[in-house]
């Protein structure tokens, strides 16, 4: 019976990818968004005065929120949240000129509005701002782990990049 428990408690995540989307899936809920809507794909790394680092996490860029905000797991938009905060501690301390207080956005819950001008609340604000707040500070919207690829992160990034290069 213990067995039993432990398989069904351990965190399986995969990923989906298909000519048309990209699409991860966790016992917990997913995110989905089409090869169109991915403006960047890359390492992400942390830059200070001139020098970058790499990081264990994988860089998205998206050209519309609209879409990823309004179809994602609420669950997963709370681990998001959770899980990539380190990143923008990480940015915000490493800023030579730091445009905000840690504070201030680290759960920002402020209305978003979005392209088509609906307006965000609650947790879907929460993680559009901090998409916002991604981008501004690490190029990125949001981040996958290295720990949930099933092979090195350079080796997911370019089959990321051949599955929206064959989408183009």
């Amino acid at each position: 019976m213990l067995l039993a428990t432990r398989y069904f408690n351990t965190s399986t995540m995969s990923f989906t990818l298909t000519f048309m989307h990209c699409q991860f899936h966790s016992h917990y809920g997913g995110w989905t968004t089409t090869w169109h809507n991915i403006a960047h794909i890359d390492h992400a790394t942390l830059g200070s005065q001139g020098w970058h680092s790499s990081l264990p996490w994988i860089g998205i860029r998206l050209k519309s929120y609209d879409h990823f905000i309004q179809t994602i797991c609420p669950r997963v938009a709370s681990r998001i949240l959770l899980e990539q905060r380190i990143l923008l501690v990480m940015a915000l301390k490493h800023s030579d000129s730091p445009n905000y207080q840690l504070e201030d956005i680290l759960f920002d819950d402020s209305p978003f509005i979005t392209q088509n001008g609906e307006q965000l609340l609650g947790l879907q604000a929460m993680l559009a701002n901090r998409m916002r707040y991604n981008r501004e500070l690490l190029g990125f919207d949001f981040f996958i782990a290295d720990d949930v690829l099933d092979r090195p992160i350079n080796d997911f990034i370019g089959l990321l990049r051949r599955y929206k290069a064959a989408a183009a």
